[in-house]
């Protein structure tokens, strides 16, 4: 049987991962304001998730603004969709 994964577990990771699954990369306000979360709560669960090697922080200057962007690293990827299957097992006991 599949394992869980503790660090992307929690709801909110797993809402970002969720979320980041579905994109190449996602801009920091849209992925706060989808989630309906707060700026730090964001940052911190990110700066959880690149800790651990499954997302990738970054800015882009634009018309002499910075925005920061978020993606899921393949790791990141491939620890979401192992985490999602041991979820699924878990129901169909």
């Amino acid at each position: 049987m599949a394992e869980l994964n503790e660090t992307i577990h929690p709801t909110r990771r797993l809402a970002i991962c969720a979320f980041l699954v579905e994109v190449v990369e996602a801009e920091f306000a849209a992925l706060r304001d989808s989630l309906h979360i707060s700026d730090s709560s964001l940052s911190k669960h990110l700066a959880t998730l690149r800790e651990a090697g499954y997302v990738r922080v970054y800015k882009r200057t634009h018309d002499g603004r910075a925005w920061t962007w978020v993606a899921l690293t393949r790791d990141g990827r491939t620890a979401y969709k192992s985490h999602i299957r041991a979820l699924r097992q878990m129901t169909k006991l």
